[in-house]
């Protein structure tokens, strides 16, 4: 019996609630043994400029033409697991002329992907119109079946990647090693691949009991739905969805939706910037605050609180500033204009300068009351923001984006999604809360400072679906390094994420393992080593370098109340995470 494609391809290509390893034990290794001879069947040609695997994701404005394979929507959805790449077309290409239309489609992307199938035909036109291609484009030619073609390609100058397979699993594999998550030739993996957990060395039935997990938090409205995902050894091994955005629609939750991340934030963004400066020496742990924020040099009680402080929650800030509070009239409108430009929800706006001039004096303002304690403060990164800024010079959201989401290649990450995606994509979160917006707030942070902030602050604001966090937190857990590139020193990565407090389990940024076992935060089976965070909207992302293992957990189990607090009390998120510990123990 062989592996059924179609699971795959809706697992890959439409991200909805079925995942790819749901077949049986017997299917999985039975896929794996498939896709081990594709591997062996598959040669790389003209590769001296190393174009494949794609390295640079920043640079690469890619289309991917198909001309007669046979499993071009798989092999096109494996491509978008690691940057966008676009489907473009082919018609009429029965003639030159119709190459030339081609031709002109293409004219606003700089890497084309030609898809062909070894049964199709290989002329003049087709040769030409690649020989056009090389002229002002990368270009990489990807070909499946048993017929060799390589004399056609003597003279090419452009990679031609040649699987003897045309299958399914051929369309995978390929879509996989032009982005390194297949090594070729020997040459090991360098991102993410997406198989089965039988390659981890897990039996899909043992993670069964996720499924009844969520189902149990959803019956229980603990959450309308949510998504959760299991990386071992650089491999995702589990993406499924689960229940609908909300209880009474009718959208099904899809793996490729946006969640708010909410105190994610706190990790997945602004420690990571704080990370980069301090590697950088443009940062300082043990400089005070007030050698960037100039502000505070004339405040007692914090011109001299270190930056490590703030990192580790102990410079004694206030926990949280209910900001909203002191909203007045005037200072609302249903209406953008010039002077009411910070959209917090459809048609609400907050008057202009609100965080300069209300917001951020009152933080300078607040007394320091428990310094060398450990206190959650959101205002810990609110400060960090304004510091890694004034380093820099640039906004946060910006800096983030050029020097870690895009060229890691992160599709839905980072603040402001609603300038980028379609609402229905983004996961709504609070409908009721009774004291702000009191209106559904879908694609605007749900928390109150961040919205009025202007959606992007060091503690929340940021949204990503779950295939952006594998890859971030992947690339944490090889200690800095991914997809050929090195974005952090492994000493950076250790420093910040082993723990660094004397009063407390924290690392720099980053939480971590609770050392007291009869809490089993956030997990019972979770090594000392474990670091992550999680956030107020229901999500969570642990990594546990001992066990080579990240797990994501999302959901919006504010919606529609924030008063909810099932998923909580009901340890959804910590138990899901013993059932994935467990079934590595069991293994096969």
């Amino acid at each position: 019996m062989k592996f059924n494609p179609a699971f795959l391809l809706l697992f890959l290509s439409l991200g909805l609630a079925k995942q790819a390893g749901a077949q049986n034990h017997a299917d999985n290794v039975l896929w794996l043994q498939h896709e081990k001879q594709v591997e062996a069947r598959t040669v790389l040609l003209h590769n001296e400029n190393h174009l494949v695997p794609f390295v640079q994701l920043e640079q690469l404005s890619a289309a991917s033409v198909n001309l007669g394979a046979s499993h071009g929507a798989l092999f096109n959805a494996l491509l978008n697991k690691y940057c966008k790449v676009d489907s473009v077309q082919a018609e009429h290409l029965s003639d030159l002329t119709g190459y030339h239309h081609l031709d002109d489609d293409l004219k606003l992307y700089q890497t084309i992907i030609v898809q062909l199938s070894a049964a199709g035909t290989f002329n003049a036109q087709l040769f030409g119109f690649l020989q056009e291609l090389e002229k002002t484009k990368k270009v990489v030619v990807v070909i499946s079946g048993k017929q060799d073609h390589t004399a056609f390609f003597s003279s090419f100058h452009s990679p031609v990647l040649w699987c003897k397979d045309d299958t399914q699993e051929s369309a995978s594999a390929l879509g996989q090693m032009l982005f390194g998550g297949i090594g070729l030739n020997g040459s090991p993996a360098i991102r993410l691949k997406y198989s089965v957990p039988e390659e981890a060395g897990v039996n899909q039935h043992y993670l069964d009991s996720i499924g009844i997990i969520m189902k149990e938090a959803i019956a229980a409205k603990a959450t309308p739905g949510g998504v959760v995902m299991v990386l071992k050894d650089g491999k995702v091994i589990f993406q499924q969805a689960f229940g609908k955005q909300t209880y009474t629609g009718d959208r099904e939750m899809r793996t490729s939706d946006i969640f708010d991340m909410a105190s994610l934030t706190k990790t997945s963004a602004t420690t990571l910037e704080v990370m980069r400066l301090v590697e950088e020496g443009k940062l300082s742990l043990d400089s005070a605050i007030s050698k960037y924020i100039v502000r505070a040099r004339d405040i007692t009680d914090k011109k001299n609180i270190r930056v490590k402080e703030v990192m580790l929650h102990e410079a004694g800030f206030t926990p949280f500033i209910a900001f909203y509070k002191q909203l007045k009239p005037g200072d609302m409108s249903a209406l953008r204009s010039a002077a009411y430009p910070t959209e917090v929800a459809d048609n609400y706006f907050i008057r202009a300068n609100y965080y300069k001039d209300i917001m951020w004096p009152e933080m300078l303002e607040s007394k320091i009351i428990t310094r060398g304690k450990f206190v959650y403060s959101d205002l810990s990164m609110y400060y960090m923001k304004e510091i890694v800024e004034k380093v820099t010079g640039i906004k946060m959201n910006d800096y983030l984006d050029q020097h870690f989401y895009s060229p890691l290649g992160m599709q839905t990450a980072g603040f402001l999604p609603r300038n980028r995606f379609a609402k229905d994509r983004i996961v709504p979160t609070t409908e009721n809360d009774g004291w702000f917006r009191d209106m559904l707030v879908q694609g605007f942070t749900d928390d109150p400072g961040a919205a009025m902030a202007g959606g992007v602050a060091g503690h929340a604001g940021f949204f990503a679906a779950s295939n952006d966090l594998a890859i971030l937190y992947q690339m944490l857990l090889n200690k800095g390094s991914y997809g050929g590139q090195q974005y952090f020193k492994t000493g950076t990565v250790e420093l910040f994420t082993s723990g660094q407090s004397k009063v407390s389990r924290r690392g720099l940024g980053f939480d971590r393992k609770d050392p007291d076992p009869a809490k089993g935060y956030p997990s019972y089976l979770a090594s000392s080593k474990t670091f992550g965070h999680t956030g107020y909207t229901g999500t969570a992302v642990w990594v546990d370098p001992t066990k080579n293992l990240v797990y994501i957990f999302l959901s919006n189990r504010v919606y529609p109340d924030v008063k909810s607090d099932a998923l909580l009390k009901m340890n959804i998120r910590s138990r899901i995470q013993d059932v994935i510990y467990r079934a590595i123990a069991k293994g096969n």
